[in-house]
């Protein structure tokens, strides 16, 4: 409060106030106008905002969210590892030597069945379908019919087969053909090996499902058998 009313002093004795001292000591409601100006805007004026005390705790403050990956509704998260780490070297090994006997293969199939220029590669043709129909045959027997396997598809699927089939043998003999003037042989070449592969593959397919419906039904009539007795046969 002395601090207060020093400062109300020199405020009135530097020009800020035009009545006189006595005036303004004589005057209560000036006193009090002023002594609140100078809580108001006074330069030690101190922060007079209420501080509550309370005897609740205080809430917990949440915690933050993990920067993980995203959750994946409750399942397994995705494996990040590269693609490197997950490749075994056994299944490199397996694809390595499939393509090893797959190639060797259709080159001992090239010499001993060639074909001369200018004539339809019937051997190109045949190494094809016949990849077309094992490969439907086996992803039946792979996928659906035998135990779960490591190394039988690298090994059959993609070595071995993906070396006995081939594109570009294909398409050099097509341009052979064209190079000869043989355009009707050339198409028939091209759309025939299409269509063949695409039957050969939907033949596959269709006798590994009934290889497989049949296995179902005696693998049914054996537990029935072994259930109610052998007459039941």
């Amino acid at each position: 409060m002395v601090e207060t009313d020093q400062w109300i002093r020199m405020r009135i004795f530097n020009g800020a106030c035009a009545r006189s001292w006595a005036t303004v000591c004589t005057d209560p409601c000036s006193v009090r106008r002023l002594l609140m100006r100078a809580d108001e805007s006074g330069p030690e004026r101190e922060s007079r905002e209420p501080t509550y005390i309370s005897d609740a705790e205080p809430e917990p403050e949440p915690e933050p969210e993990p920067r993980g990956e995203p959750e994946t509704g409750g399942g397994p998260t995705p494996s990040r590892e590269p693609f490197r780490s997950r490749l075994r070297k056994g299944v490199l090994a397996a694809v390595a030597f499939g393509g090893v006997l797959g190639g060797s293969a259709r080159y001992v199939l090239g010499l001993t069945f060639p074909t001369s220029r200018g004539t339809f590669p019937l051997t190109t043709f045949a190494i094809n379908v016949s990849g077309a129909f094992l490969l439907a045959l086996l992803l039946v027997y792979v996928l659906e019919i035998w135990p779960p396997t490591r190394y039988v598809r690298p090994f059959a699927g993609v070595g071995f087969l993906g070396a006995f089939t081939t594109f570009s043998t294909w398409m050099v003999d097509t341009d052979h053909l064209l190079g000869h003037g043989h355009y009707a042989v050339a198409a028939f070449n091209v759309f025939g090996s299409l269509f063949a592969g695409l039957a050969a593959t939907a033949l596959g397919l269709a006798i590994g499902r009934m290889v497989l419906a049949r296995r179902v039904r005696l693998a049914a009539r054996h537990s029935r058998a072994r259930r109610y007795g052998w007459w039941v046969r």
